[in-house]
């Protein structure tokens, strides 16, 4: 059985001053996978711009865009169809030897196959006072201490908008115990990574019917790779495992891959940028 979701993107940019040209780039296309297919697609502007269709450096889809005129403000809208699988998260055999699992992320083969998401990247770096913040029990499997790291983040940091953005340092996130989805994420790929456990920062959407905390844009999570198993979704802004409700666009080592909007603007002056998401399960199949 699978379930029909229907997303709709608006973003809007109003600029304090007329801007002679500028670019931007969406990561905003659900990602194709075992999981996954995306039926419908569609991408308008306000000023009727061509968009150009590519894959970037990750294998991802991004949508290029390119006013050739001066603009004062522009709108975005994206419409997107997908059937997702109703999965059940738990549908894997662990290995009943834990010793098993510590031996094998200490491998060199395993550790230089993995090494981009084993990289401390600024966003996720722990602090050096805070590097034993978390420490994975060696009695217990890969795959249960990342459940058990799931639920202290979710503990840890309390869910608030408007406290932090993009830049906001781990420090400050352990420390203020305040942040969005994105902080949640970034703390818990830090820890497994400090750990020796790969972890990719996910983007995509979220289905919010169920009492989710997210965002009003896109939603972020982490999947961590579990020897023997392969690459599992953990989603510690909801304490849960990501599922059904959890539509993936992409991943990286944070958010500075999977930032759903880049641009490159020319000109001056101030703006003003917002941005909503809807995401409706429409029907079952």
């Amino acid at each position: 059985m699978s379930l029909k979701y229907e997303i709709v993107y608006k973003a809007k940019n109003t600029y304090e001053n007329t801007i002679s040209e500028a670019f931007w780039q969406f990561l905003i296309v659900p990602e194709e996978n075992e999981t996954q297919e995306l039926v419908e697609s569609e991408f308008n502007d306000s000023h009727e711009t061509i968009n150009e269709l590519s894959i970037n450096g990750l294998g991802f889809k991004v949508i290029r865009i390119r006013p050739r005129k001066e603009i004062n403000t522009i709108s975005f809208s994206a419409r997107f169809v997908i059937f997702k699988q109703n999965i059940n998260p738990y549908d894997f055999k662990l290995n009943y030897s834990p010793s098993d699992d510590y031996e094998e992320i200490q491998k060199l083969d395993f550790q230089s196959e993995h090494e981009p998401y084993l990289r401390k990247t600024v966003l996720t770096k722990l602090p050096e006072k805070y590097k034993s913040i978390y420490v994975f029990y060696p009695l217990t499997s890969v795959f249960e201490n990342l459940k058990s790291l799931t639920n202290w983040v979710f503990n840890k940091l309390f869910f608030k908008t408007g406290v932090t953005d993009v830049h906001t340092t781990l420090q400050e996130i352990i420390e203020k115990r305040h942040g969005v989805c994105q902080d949640f994420t970034h703390l818990f790929c830090a820890i497994c990574r400090e750990n020796s456990i790969p972890a990719r920062y996910v983007s995509g959407y979220l289905h919010q019917g169920n009492g989710y905390f997210g965002d009003s844009q896109m939603h972020a999570w982490a999947e961590a790779f579990v020897p023997n198993v392969g690459w599992i979704g953990f989603d510690p802004t909801n304490d849960i495992l990501a599922d059904s409700n959890h539509i993936k666009v992409s991943h990286g080592k944070d958010y500075n891959d999977c930032s759903p909007l880049k641009g490159i603007v020319y000109g001056e002056g101030g703006n003003e940028t917002t941005y909503t998401v809807e995401v409706q399960a429409s029907q079952q199949q």
